[in-house]
């Protein structure tokens, strides 16, 4: 086995533990297990992440958020596994669109 198939394999066993299926749309996948999060709005809304759980809340934006990405080939944007979220972003620069992942353990609900 390469390392092209190495990595393919890999793609697919994190899309399979997500329950996620590409369509229309090839997203990269950027990993975001050390930063803690939380999703506002009803839906699709918005994903602010920080390196701390204070900074979520900092006045001085020190904070990350990114707009839900959605497009109508997907049956949901936000992706809930027993450890591990993954979330459809739009950073809302430069056209960047991804799969953001974080750990559970560092959602922070409003």
């Amino acid at each position: 086995m390469d390392i092209f198939d190495t990595y393919f394999l890999l793609q697919s066993e994190i899309f399979k533990y997500f329950g996620y299926e590409e369509d229309w749309r090839i997203l990269p996948i950027v990993i975001e297990k050390a930063m803690y999060w939380r999703l506002y709005g009803e839906g699709p809304g918005t994903l602010r992440f920080a390196d701390t759980k204070e900074l979520l809340d900092d006045p001085g934006l020190n904070y990350y958020e990114n707009t839900i990405y959605t497009q109508r080939h997907l049956p949901k944007w936000v992706y809930r596994g027993e450890n591990y979220t993954m979330i459809c972003v739009d950073t809302q620069t430069d056209a960047n669109q991804y799969l953001q992942i974080f750990d559970n353990s560092k959602e922070c609900p409003l």
